[in-house]
């Protein structure tokens, strides 16, 4: 499984890249991950009336690589990340993944904050905008 996540600064301008001045910055948040669906996907109404389907993604780490430079034996070969999808197409392809499926997305990573009993809370997970069913 493959999997590539891209949010970068592209472009010129102070403070962006260290390049000349008066250029202006672009900024990029794109994310495209291939994985394995953990657990079937879940829908929620919100207190707005909204319908939100989340669900979340395995995705296997390349063989030799890891965050902790391969200095420990167990260090993790899998990473899991989050997805939250609003749009309705997104939301039915979804729902018809068993788990398991290998899945493809696309879409941006958003920090998400909400109040709970023991104060604020936040997560940072990928808002799905496409997304299909890989073999």
């Amino acid at each position: 499984m493959a999997s590539t996540v891209s949010a970068r600064r592209a472009g010129g301008g102070q403070g962006a890249t260290g390049d000349e001045p008066g250029n202006e910055a672009t900024s990029v948040n794109e994310v495209s991950l291939v994985g394995r669906l953990a657990a079937s996907a879940e829908q929620r109404e919100l207190p707005s009336g909204d319908t939100l389907v989340t669900f979340r993604l395995i995705i296997d780490r390349p063989e030799g690589r890891s965050s902790s430079g391969g200095r420990s034996a167990r260090s993790p070969k899998v990473d899991t990340v989050d997805c939250a999808a609003w749009r309705a197409d997104v939301r039915r392809a979804a729902l018809r993944w068993v788990p398991g499926a290998r899945v493809e997305v696309h879409g941006a990573l958003r920090r998400r904050f909400w109040r709970t009993a023991a104060g604020a809370a936040s997560r940072v997970e990928v808002e799905v905008a496409s997304a299909r069913r890989r073999g």
